[in-house]
């Protein structure tokens, strides 16, 4: 773990993966809601936690914290959402992964992924949970429309469009849940450490 200051009253801490980075983003909320960190801000990212809104000094406080444990005993919330696995690139996906189009369905529905973080867009969830053996490359040319509700892959990530958007992950299903809503409070309904479960529909 590295960490740097970034402006007058930012942190980034710097990690060497997906999981390091959940781990320290659970101490990091702990610590806050026990009143042991003052920070506006805990934004993680792939390889990093951005603490915006911290007195800069922390930076010295931080690296004599003893690492958190990697393997979680605090359970996120558990979102299930109903999908139909029907989309346009499900059967690249399985040739992928050598795998039938029935047996990736059952390797989709049976993972229960994790929110590492957001991004994209508002709403726009980064599930990890499928690891890199599972991993998928990108479409080599996007789609200049991706519709409301698809659920993607890209790399080891699974993703679930919140809205419309230009998108360049290879599609495998649909859902007709709401990700984002901003009458509701928190309105991204899929935050880190959110479970999320794709339920055949």
């Amino acid at each position: 773990m590295r960490v740097r200051r970034v402006g007058a009253s930012a942190l980034l801490i710097e990690c060497r993966g997906g999981e390091q980075v959940e781990a320290w983003r659970r101490e990091l909320w702990r610590r806050r809601e026990a009143g042991e960190l003052q920070v506006a801000e805990i934004v993680p990212g792939a390889h990093t936690i951005l603490l915006d809104g911290v007195d800069p000094g922390l930076v010295q406080e931080l690296v004599t914290w003893p690492p958190p444990d990697s393997i979680s005993r605090d359970q996120g919330p558990l979102v299930e959402v109903p999908t139909v696995f029907d989309g346009e690139d499900l059967a690249d996906v399985a040739r992928i992964w050598n795998v039938s189009g029935p047996e990736a369905i059952d390797l989709l529905a049976g993972t229960e992924f994790t929110v590492a973080f957001c991004g994209f867009a508002p709403g726009f969830a980064y599930m990890r949970g499928l690891g890199e053996k599972f991993g998928v490359p990108r479409l080599d040319t996007p789609r200049p429309r991706v519709p409301t509700g698809s659920v993607g892959l890209a790399g080891e990530y699974c993703g679930i469009y919140p809205t419309a958007s230009p998108g360049g992950w290879r599609l495998v299903g649909r859902t007709a849940k709401t990700l984002f809503d901003v009458r509701e409070e928190p309105p991204a309904l899929l935050g880190p450490g959110t479970r999320v479960r794709l339920v055949p529909a």
